[in-house]
């Protein structure tokens, strides 16, 4: 987990695109918000998988998604509910069930759907929010904190000097 989050700082601080971090974290919240045990989690995963990102990024956004999502089913379980009862969707959905294997996604779940929903609904708001963290900390908080003089007590600790150069950094 340690090479994880140092692989991450090195994306923060190199010169990866900040929109592939971007949409790395976007994309794990969307997974993380989602219950694991359906099909569409697993074809969602794949499908980003395929996609330009930062892929520490996107595992670390899935593992907080996933800490965070059950204090939110009940919010899940409304908006899902909400969508999957629409009128003019009913029959749609009835359709849908008669496809072999789209039950495996489980679409008819209510907290599966409203996570979902949740998750595309958070996507852009997400993507723009960690654009503006890569940026701010690429052009204020690295220099900052690389150069106060807390940093340099710390990166003389033997520990530190040690991680560092996993990372390469030294």
């Amino acid at each position: 987990m340690l090479k994880k989050l140092l692989s991450l700082l090195k994306a923060f601080n190199g010169n990866v695109n900040p929109g592939e971090i971007a949409h790395a974290f976007a994309c794990g919240a969307i997974l993380g918000l989602m219950p694991k045990d359906n099909l569409l989690w697993y074809l969602v995963m794949v499908f980003v998988l395929f996609i330009r990102i930062n892929k520490t990024a996107y595992l670390i956004m899935i593992l907080v998604g996933a800490s965070v999502s059950p204090a939110f089913d009940g919010l899940f379980d409304s908006i899902g509910w909400w969508f999957l009862t629409l009128p003019s969707l009913a029959e749609f959905f009835g359709k849908l069930m008669e496809i072999p294997f789209v039950a495996f996604t489980k679409f008819n779940n209510t907290v599966v759907t409203g996570s979902f929903l949740c998750g595309l609904v958070l996507y852009v708001p997400l993507y723009g929010l960690a654009r503006l963290l890569v940026f701010v900390w690429r052009k204020y908080a690295a220099d900052f904190i690389r150069n106060s003089k807390i940093m340099k007590v710390i990166n003389k600790l033997p520990l530190i000097s040690k991680i560092a150069s996993m990372a390469g950094e030294r």
